[in-house]
């Protein structure tokens, strides 16, 4: 394996865990808030049962998220040091306030998760703000630093030199309003099918009480909402693409030839050596009209860069006709899910065959975002900071990448098993008896389980 292989594999693998924990710890503490929130203004023991109950689970994510985080940053500076070197001049702030939303969001976890007993209730929920707010603002920040990498500025490169450096202008880059909307959108998305999923899954099962309507219910309402949002966004997101990284556009959607009336492919298998489709159905003019608005909008073309300045179609294509498919998929069945809802004057559906679409959008959520992120990163290939670094020049020189990739994946994999093993011995635990007067002033057995959960997550 090259260098440049492995170290684009175990970068690649790192982030295909991490976004998974990324993505839960920004909806889970929505959730929570959302849950504890419901129970407060309707007195319900259910809506505060669920959220004790995704508190401890997103305890347990956020620890392992943190790990998983602080291996990503290690590996930025193992196998890039020259984009590190780059970026750290340009755009490094960035990473102290990333890491300031990251400590705040700690702190109030540790203050939320300690404090049932002790604050009035409506103080109590006041504190789980903030942590859905400072996980929300780590993806901001990160999401900006590759923003930035899609269409760098705040600097001027010339011989091998960086200056009239701009930190905020920077940060303030032309991607950086529709790749951030986009990311905080798919992580309620993702989150909220995921959590519906586990729901639906149980009451496949024969769960089919209170509890579990509920948790389905709140988790689905969050996508439903965001869904629509996130296509949206993606939709002004691709058309932006038209002008700003032409060439991410072309391989998207397989454009070999620069030309106008050009037509858009829905699934298929793009052919560089004939130019074609394998398979493909094609809707003429569609992408004109989507990118301009006009059946003889001019579409720039693979055509017109070096062959060594292409990324490869191919990937990318797929991922993002995969990514879109499961998104309106997920839709689908949200929107089947709540017509029957309000058909039946407000009782949750439990058709079985309704319930297995949201197990399958649960995942489908979370394949959508991974999918997602390799449009992003191959999309700008080959080039690590978009016409200013290339991904080989990036790359350290140190030899036992391979190696390297191995190990980095064993963590990972333990990570992801920990992870596991911790949620399904608490979705094991038993059910409190849920009354009201119990399950809020805190005299069911619940500190004892919270207290355990810090000390296994820390």
């Amino acid at each position: 394996m090259s260098g440049l292989l492995a170290a684009r594999s175990q970068m690649g693998t790192s982030l295909v865990f991490h976004i998974i924990f990324s993505v839960l710890g920004v909806g889970i503490p929505l959730l929570l808030c959302l849950a504890e929130g419901m129970a407060l203004v309707r007195k319900d023991p259910v809506w505060m049962t669920l959220a004790r109950r995704w508190a401890k689970a997103a305890v347990i994510i956020f620890a392992i998220g943190a790990v998983s985080g602080t291996i990503v940053e290690f590996e930025l500076g193992l196998l890039w040091p020259t984009y590190i070197k780059f970026i750290g001049a340009v755009i490094g702030p960035l990473f102290a306030f990333e890491g300031f939303a990251f400590f705040l969001e700690a702190i109030f976890f540790g203050i939320y998760m300690f404090t049932w007993d002790i604050l009035p209730p409506f103080w109590h929920w006041v504190t789980s703000f903030p942590i859905w707010i400072g996980g929300l603002a780590s993806t901001w920040f990160i999401v900006t630093t590759n923003s930035w990498m899609n269409t760098p500025t705040g600097f001027v490169f010339k011989n091998g030199q960086l200056t009239g450096i701009d930190s905020l202008q920077a940060i303030a880059n032309p991607s950086t309003p529709y790749e951030t909307v986009h990311m905080a959108l798919a992580c309620y998305v993702a989150c909220g099918f995921g959590v519906a999923a586990i729901y639906a899954i149980a009451m496949l099962r024969g769960k089919r009480d209170d509890y579990h309507r509920k948790g389905l219910m709140l988790a689905l309402a969050m996508a439903t909402i965001a869904t629509p949002l996130q296509i949206v966004s993606g939709d002004f997101n691709a058309r932006y693409l038209a002008t700003a990284q032409p060439s991410k556009l072309a391989a998207m959607e397989g454009v070999f030839k620069t030309s106008s009336h050009v037509p858009l492919h829905i699934g298929g298998i793009p052919d560089e050596k004939t130019g074609t489709f394998i398979l493909a159905i094609p809707i003429p003019d569609g992408l004109s009209l989507l990118a301009t608005y006009s059946p003889d909008g001019v579409i720039r073309g693979l055509d017109s860069y070096p062959p060594q300045d292409r990324p490869d179609p191919v990937p990318v294509h797929l991922a993002f006709d995969g990514m879109v498919g499961s998104g309106f998929f997920t839709l689908f069945v949200a929107l089947v899910f709540w017509f029957l809802y309000f058909k039946r004057k407000r009782i949750i559906p439990e058709h079985k065959l309704l319930l297995m679409g949201v197990a399958l959008s649960g995942l489908l959520g979370f394949l959508a975002v991974e999918l997602g992120w390799i449009v992003t990163e191959e999309g700008r290939q080959p080039w690590a900071i978009y016409g200013q670094l290339r991904t080989s020049e990036a790359v350290t020189t140190a030899p036992f990448l391979g190696a390297s990739f191995l190990l980095f994946v064993l963590i990972y994999l333990i990570l992801a098993i920990t992870m596991t093993v911790l949620l399904l011995r608490q979705a094991r635990t038993p059910l409190p008896e849920m009354t009201w007067e119990k399950v809020s002033s805190g005299t069911q057995p619940h500190n004892t389980a919270i207290n355990q959960t810090m000390k296994v997550g820390s």
